[in-house]
């Protein structure tokens, strides 16, 4: 579908069509709502699916890269305990454990007791975390920055607004 209307003729996606549905068959709702998280549902599947299959030429999942994002944007020395990690990222230890193994394996990032508390642990970028993290991102930021190629820069600062009251509303 192109994304740009005709002169005269108003912007119409898929969202809209299940909205002209539901208004025959239930005039009396207000699909508010559905039509704008319907839109934020769709593209968060689209572009996810997008950002999977970039993060894959890294070798890596979207989850995977959000744990070396994680580390990355922590700062030198680029080392984060476990519980930090699943407490930004919200995973179970469970989840994060598998996630730290394969990234692990892979040469990605180490483990070492915390040398402050010796009942705990530390993750930390390696060489090859921190070079992968810095290439994945850039790749990453690309195909999002191609997404919003169709607004305007002031139409993206207010979408942009727009959401985080949202997410700040829900307590998202």
């Amino acid at each position: 579908m192109n994304p740009r209307s005709e002169p005269g003729r108003p912007l119409r996606d898929p969202v809209d069509a299940i909205i002209d549905q539901w208004a025959a068959a239930r005039p009396d709702l207000d699909t508010t709502a559905m039509e704008v998280f319907g839109r934020v549902n769709r593209l968060s599947r689209t572009l996810g699916d997008r950002m999977e299959k970039v993060y894959g030429q890294f070798g890596i999942s979207r989850g995977e890269f959000d744990v070396l994002a994680t580390l990355r944007r922590s700062g030198e020395p680029f080392t984060l305990s476990p519980r930090q990690l699943s407490a930004t990222l919200m995973l179970t230890t469970g989840g994060m454990t598998g996630r730290l193994d394969k990234l692990e394996r892979a040469g990605l990032l180490r483990r070492s007791p915390d040398p402050h508390d010796r009942r705990a642990l530390q993750v930390t970028l390696t060489d090859e975390g921190l070079r992968l993290a810095d290439e994945a991102v850039g790749a990453g930021l690309a195909v999002q920055t191609e997404a919003l190629a169709h607004l305007n820069d002031e139409q993206a600062g207010q979408l942009a607004d727009l959401l985080r009251l949202l997410v700040v509303g829900t307590g998202s």
